[in-house]
C-alpha cells in the first residue's frame, strides 16, 4: 500500500481500478441493465399475449409452470412471462393486453426452479389478475 506525502492520488487511482472487477459496479457504469433488458429500465411493461405455453420445472421439482409468450408494445421484443397461482392461465387468452413486471430474482435472473422465465403477470386488459381470478372484477370485452 503507498505510504508518504503523495500516496493519495496512487490510493485513489488503485480505487477507480479495482472497481471495475465489481460486477454490479460495472454493469452499472457501463448501464448494461438500460441496453440489454426488454423493459428498458421501466419497472413494468404492456405487451400483447402471442401463446400460452407450459413449461416443465427444473430439478428437483416436478410440475408444469403456466406461462405465456408476450410481445411488447414499446419496443417488439418477445418474452416469457409466468403467470402467478391457480387457474389464472384460464383468465389469459390470446391477444389480450398484459401488463408484465420482473418476478423478482436476484441480479435480474429467473426465480427458483422455472427455466427462463424472467417476468410476470399482473393484469389483463387493464385488471388486476387476482381481482379476475377470485371473481371481484370481470374482463372488459375488447
Amino acid at each position: 500500500m503507498a505510504k508518504g506525502l503523495f500516496a493519495g492520488r496512487v490510493l485513489e487511482k488503485k480505487r477507480k481500478k479495482h472497481r471495475w472487477l465489481e460486477k454490479w459496479w460495472k454493469r452499472k457504469a457501463l448501464g448494461l441493465k438500460e441496453k440489454f433488458d426488454p423493459l428498458e429500465g421501466a419497472p413494468q411493461a404492456k405487451g400483447i399475449v402471442l401463446k400460452k405455453t407450459g413449461k416443465e420445472q427444473k430439478q428437483p421439482h416436478s410440475g408444469i409452470i403456466k406461462c405465456v409468450t408476450v410481445q411488447l408494445l414499446k419496443n417488439g421484443k418477445k418474452v416469457s412471462a409466468h403467470v402467478p397461482r391457480d387457474k389464472s392461465i384460464t383468465k389469459v387468452a390470446e391477444h389480450d393486453e398484459v401488463t408484465i413486471e420482473g418476478l423478482g430474482g436476484s441480479q435480474r435472473g429467473q426465480v427458483g426452479s422455472i427455466p427462463g422465465v424472467r417476468y410476470k403477470v399482473v393484469a389483463v386488459n387493464g385488471v388486476n389478475l387476482e381481482q379476475l381470478r377470485k371473481g371481484k372484477k370481470e374482463k372488459p370485452k375488447r
